[in-house]
């Protein structure tokens, strides 16, 4: 099995090993596999998760039967909606124990029935000679069309049979990789994109999943046009950090959609925080614009908005089709309004920033939480990545951050707040295995979420990661209480969503073994940041932050809940 994933440059492994795995775990650390055990399975699924959006490859991880697969489903649940392409092998009794009719067996449920409307394909390893073929189809489905989970039980029976191994075939021998688009099509779309007056290019998360930045680059550069930013595609592809804007957060980036009339789509569902494509700010001008849309799943073409000139295929492979093909065609000029957008997203940061320094900052009152954002953003080292967590904190950081960070990690589709740990360790450890460079992190997210997973922290110390967690304080679901006010109005009861003011989260740090930073006053965040990171491994700042602000003033929160226009999309 370990073969079949090296083959696709898989080499991070995450975990606790029951019977049915120790063999394999052992196996993986002797060959140099990236080998880790947190303390929650479902936190082994979440780092798979992140460690396949980091590499661009799939990502494995194993759960214990019964219990352990029971841990994982939250995990799985996740990268389905995420669209994470996590290959999960879960353990069994041997077949001749499940079959029989017996109750009080331990450790024992059916896993199959229960996961596989989770994942988008199931299966089990019944005979050793099936493993290959097992293992390909996996792979192969869960990188097929929108990218998902995949699952593989592997009952007790088969552990010790012995085997004739085929030979180990490369990706491309097994499964469509690289797959470009229809001809026509790119001559289609690169005409229609000569001849715009005001093209854009909107980024989808699947861009940085499938590590095609450059490729962008290229072509973004050959349309010389602004680049919007889906919610899920918030990295920053470097060269573009300027020109690039945040969907329906930025001036510029609802100026640049409103006024286009050609918008080229990469790697995004075209969904509801994006309002379709055909809602909101797309509204206006949308007689006159031309969609093109890179999709690999040709199932999802026309489904949320009409499409004039589908390219279906990899958008590693599209993208270089595409800029090749306009390249022949000379590329085009650069959109008029292009720099005046540059211009103005600038001095929207910048106007963002004094913003931020107006608020209270924790010298007399507790801390605003856009100077919480604004001060640490400010601070992301260049090369860091950038893992977010949180509800309300979140929707401050869509607004008030200072960093343009080339990689982003966090939960947007699902919602699923706590993944911020799991995802930082996992991305971070991947990473390192896969360039043998150790790259800083930086985790902003809010107490209610740091405390799903806060036993990972372990793995942070364990494994030493120049990570820096800056935990933002109120004691209570911040999001959940604003929701009550704007229910019920002030003054009313907020029941279960406040919770006990003892909590200190730099002394659980140094409880676990990392460092832990006491900060109250806004200018105090940097330096504290920038100590973490000269003394090394995994420091923990404890930021209390003003309750109210973070409950009632979330900046852009309207533009927040047009993502749950029942039924007006």
């Amino acid at each position: 099995m370990l073969d079949l994933f090296e083959a696709e440059g898989i080499r991070t492994l995450f975990g606790i090993p029951d019977p049915n795995f120790v063999h394999l775990f052992l196996e993986a650390e002797t060959r140099g596999w990236t080998v880790v055990s947190p303390h929650h399975e479902a936190s082994a699924g979440h780092m798979a998760a992140a460690a396949a959006r980091i590499t661009g490859k799939p990502a494995l991880c194993i759960g214990t039967l019964g219990p352990g697969m029971a841990n994982l489903m939250p995990a799985i649940q996740c990268a389905k909606v995420e669209n994470d392409p996590i290959i999960i092998m879960g353990g069994q009794r041997a077949r001749i124990t499940e079959r029989r009719v017996r109750r009080g067996r331990i450790q024992f449920v059916r896993q199959e029935p229960m996961i596989e409307d989770s994942v988008k394909f199931s299966s089990s390893i019944e005979y050793a000679d099936q493993t290959d073929e097992i293992v390909r189809e996996a792979i192969r489905v869960a990188l097929s069309g929108t990218p998902g989970p995949a699952y593989i039980e592997f009952p007790a029976h088969i552990i010790l049979e012995e085997l004739d191994l085929p030979p180990v075939l490369p990706p491309h021998r097994y499964r469509l990789t690289d797959q470009g688009a229809d001809g026509d099509r790119i001559a289609e779309a690169a005409e229609i994109i000569k001849n715009a007056k005001n093209p854009v290019l909107l980024v989808g998360h699947g861009v940085h999943t499938s590590k095609s930045g450059a490729a962008v680059r290229e072509l973004a550069e050959l349309m010389q046009c602004p680049v919007i930013q889906t919610s899920g595609g918030t990295s920053f592809i470097e060269g573009l950090e300027d020109r690039t804007f945040p969907y329906g957060f930025s001036e510029a980036s609802i100026d640049a959609v409103v006024e286009s009339d050609c918008c080229v789509a990469l790697a995004t569902e075209l969904g509801e925080p994006s309002h379709y494509g055909r809602w909101r700010h797309w509204v206006d001008n949308e007689a006159n614009r031309k969609w093109i849309y890179v999709q690999q799943d040709p199932t999802a073409i026309g489904v949320n908005r009409p499409i004039d000139v589908p390219l279906v295929g990899d958008v590693r492979a599209v993208v270089p089709q595409l800029s090749r093909a306009l390249k022949a065609l000379g590329g085009r000029s650069a959109s008029p309004s292009l720099s005046e957008y540059i211009q103005r997203d600038a001095q929207q940061l910048e106007e963002l920033a004094e913003d931020a320094g107006s608020k209270s900052d924790g010298s007399t009152a507790k801390m605003h939480t856009s100077q919480f954002v604004t001060e640490a953003t400010k601070a992301f080292p260049k090369d860091g990545i950038l893992i977010r967590d949180g509800g309300a904190t979140v929707i401050f950081q869509w607004t008030y951050s200072q960093a343009k960070p080339h990689d982003v990690i966090w939960n947007q589709n699902y919602g699923h707040i706590g993944t911020g740990l799991p995802y930082a360790t996992g991305a971070m450890l991947a990473d390192q295995a896969a360039t043998g460079k150790v790259r800083p992190g930086m985790l902003l997210t809010s107490d209610s979420s740091f405390l799903f997973h806060v036993g990972e922290l372990e793995v942070a110390v364990r494994k030493n990661l120049p990570l820096v967690i800056v935990v933002g304080v109120d004691f209570q679901w911040g999001l959940e209480v604003g929701v009550y006010k704007r229910t019920f109005g002030h003054g009313t009861k907020e029941t279960g969503v406040h919770w006990s003011d003892k909590v200190r989260f730099d002394k659980i740090a140094e409880g676990f073994g990392a460092a832990g930073e006491y900060v109250e006053k806004a200018a105090d965040i940097g330096p504290a940041i920038e100590r973490a990171y000269a003394r090394g491994g995994c420091t923990v700042i404890h930021v209390p932050i003003d309750p109210a602000a973070n409950s009632e003033e979330m900046p852009n929160y309207s533009e927040f809940r047009t993502w749950y226009a029942e039924g007006t999309q």
